[in-house]
């Protein structure tokens, strides 16, 4: 599942490419980004600016990640309807779900992956985060060894620059990676393969590794997933350092080469 050619989500753009000593036109090839709306039992609930492809995943993983349905057996995605504005991703969730999402009075209008924009309170920016189940033990070595395999699995960073990856990795399978415009995208890609595809690693094998920084968004969809361990390219926040500890999960930053900064619950990080 770690492909190694770009999937959808490409495009082209004219480009003028100046140099020290001359000018010339250029064909670049570009990443897409489009509106593609959320909705659920045929109400809308979140606009998010993604990159068009792997929707399947998406659908479902943001309904995972965000506490929408419990199961991805209560999750059905009914159509992509593909129009001239954006796409609209139409799912189904039981009765019980929908009231509750209703209660929760969110409209969310998210720029490449922003999945606060639009909440009406400071309790619903900042939910509760489940607690996970035990997860793998690691050395360092293993870590350093992923984030390699993640850098050499992003086939449409690789032709644009312009992708985040989220990958999940473990000793004894192929990574499994999404890419995105944006990186709370990506993630939530990445939960819905977990999700749906047959013979996925089960998470309390491996770890999450990402490209950005590790924000609370971050945490918070992998603890709904039940990742146990994350491991970031970039730096934390603070909030995602208390949301880690209070959660259970080990949260690794500035992993780079050999070295890392293990901020919580350290002992699992031989």
């Amino acid at each position: 599942m770690g492909s190694t050619e770009p999937r959808r989500g490409l495009s082209t753009a004219h480009t003028q490419r100046v140099g020290s000593d001359r000018r010339r036109e250029v064909l670049d090839r570009v990443i897409e980004e489009a509106p593609v709306a959320l909705v659920y039992n045929g109400v809308p609930f979140a606009v998010m600016m993604a990159t068009p492809c792997d929707l399947e995943d998406f659908a479902l993983g943001f309904a995972l990640s965000e506490g929408i349905v419990a199961s991805p057996g209560e999750f059905e995605l009914v159509e992509a309807l593909k129009t001239d504005r954006g796409i609209s991703l139409q799912g189904l969730i039981p009765g019980e779900r929908f009231v509750a999402l209703q209660r929760r009075k969110r409209s969310l209008s998210g720029r490449s992956g922003c999945g606060l924009c639009g909440i009406e309170s400071l309790e619903e920016a900042v939910r509760p985060t489940p607690r996970v189940a035990n997860g793998p033990d690691l050395d360092r070595a293993t870590i350093a060894a992923g984030m390699r395999r993640l850098a050499q699995s992003q086939p449409l960073n690789a032709a644009t620059g312009g992708a985040h990856a989220a990958a999940f990795i473990s000793r004894e399978h192929s990574p499994v990676v999404r890419e995105d415009v944006g990186r709370h995208n990506a993630l939530d890609k990445l939960i819905g393969a977990l999700a749906r595809t047959p013979g996925s690693p089960p998470v309390a094998a491996g770890f999450l590794a990402i490209t950005s920084r590790a924000s609370w968004e971050i945490v918070h969809k992998a603890a709904h997933a039940g990742m146990a361990v994350i491991a970031a390219i970039s730096a934390p926040t603070s909030l995602a350092i208390e949301a880690a500890d209070a959660a259970g999960i080990t949260l690794i930053a500035f992993a780079r080469d050999d070295s890392m900064n293990i901020y919580t619950h350290a002992a699992r990080i031989a």
